[in-house]
């Protein structure tokens, strides 16, 4: 878990104050505001590192954490100029790039340039379970929060929904919440049951186990080879959250971090090439940081390269 004292620094300059790599020379006053996700989400605690990283990393930067609603929010600040860098998901990302206006981009996001692929997200569906929440048919006429509006977790569970041939429709109540606002209305029990598309390990599954008996629901590999690619079955493993004594079926999609045209090259360089150096102190922020490698960074990416990111890829023998 990474520590609280860091969890309470959405929105503020981060000084640097973990030993890593030595600085490398950037412009005077570079600005870097690091775009994540709920504080409760794991885009944020990596989001803390990664800043502290390029902070110590980058000579005479200045880092922020911004604390957003994630993917469809991030690309969006991005494309204006608003952020360095973001985390999204990679549905998400090609949507942006694409212009889907149902998605929530009015227009193609045409700056968007990636850094790298990082960790895969699994759509984690967690219901109490005093609901009876077993299935995904189980959901219907049940009080359920999908995430927020247009978020790249709302667009993961409408993919699902729809592959499983269910709709919002279904639900008694469906409620547009991010992690723990969904959270605390099910220990509530004002809600039954979420749909949250995260790295394994997420804050809130495990502090909502912590309060009542609760279940992760299977979504079947059928579902998922029906929603296609990005989208890929993959399992949550036994014992990821407390209660939870076996493996369960589900989905998994890749995130991204992702830059735009109007950052320099030599700044996005060293933003790549800082990520790879500190590795480790990515994996104390957040274990989901360890499917992070230079190995996987340039798989299913689904925008161009930023120039100074591929001049990395290029030194690291990787292109």
């Amino acid at each position: 878990m990474f520590h609280k004292t860091l969890i309470s620094w959405a929105g503020v300059v981060i000084g640097a104050s973990l030993a890593l790599s030595a600085p490398l020379t950037a412009n005077a006053q570079e600005f870097i505001n690091v775009l994540t996700g709920g504080t409760s989400g794991v885009y944020y605690p990596l989001g803390v590192a990664l800043s502290e990283i390029y902070a110590e990393g980058i000579e005479g930067s200045r880092t922020q954490v911004q604390s957003t609603k994630a993917s469809v929010e991030n690309l969006n600040l991005l494309q204006a100029g608003r952020g360095e860098i973001a985390f999204a998901l990679g549905d998400s990302v090609k949507l942006a790039w694409d212009g889907d206006a149902e998605a929530g981009f009015t227009e193609p996001l045409s700056e968007l340039r990636a850094i790298a692929a990082i960790y895969p997200n699994y759509i984690q569906i967690v219901a109490s379970a005093e609901s009876g929440i077993k299935t995904l048919a189980d959901l219907a006429g049940k009080r359920v929060s999908v995430g927020a509006p247009k978020s790249g977790t709302e667009l993961n569970a409408r993919a699902i929904l729809a592959a499983a041939g269910m709709s919002y429709e279904d639900f008694a109540q469906t409620e547009y919440l991010p992690y723990a606002e969904s959270a605390e209305l099910i220990k509530n029990r004002q809600l039954d049951a979420t749909l949250q598309s995260s790295g394994l390990g997420v804050a809130f599954i495990k502090d909502l186990a912590a309060s009542l008996d609760i279940n992760i629901v299977e979504i079947p590999t059928s579902v998922v080879e029906t929603v296609g690619a990005p989208y890929v079955p993959s399992y949550i493993p036994a014992g990821t959250y407390s209660g939870q004594d076996d493996d369960v079926t589900t989905a998994a999609i890749g995130n991204m971090l992702v830059t735009h045209a109007g950052v320099s090259d030599e700044t996005a360089y060293q933003m790549t090439k800082l990520l790879f150096e500190n590795l480790d102190a990515m994996k104390a922020a957040h274990n989901a940081a360890a499917g992070i490698t230079p190995e996987g960074a340039l798989v299913g990416l689904t925008i161009p390269l930023h120039p100074g990111a591929e001049r990395y890829y290029k030194e690291a023998g990787l292109m």
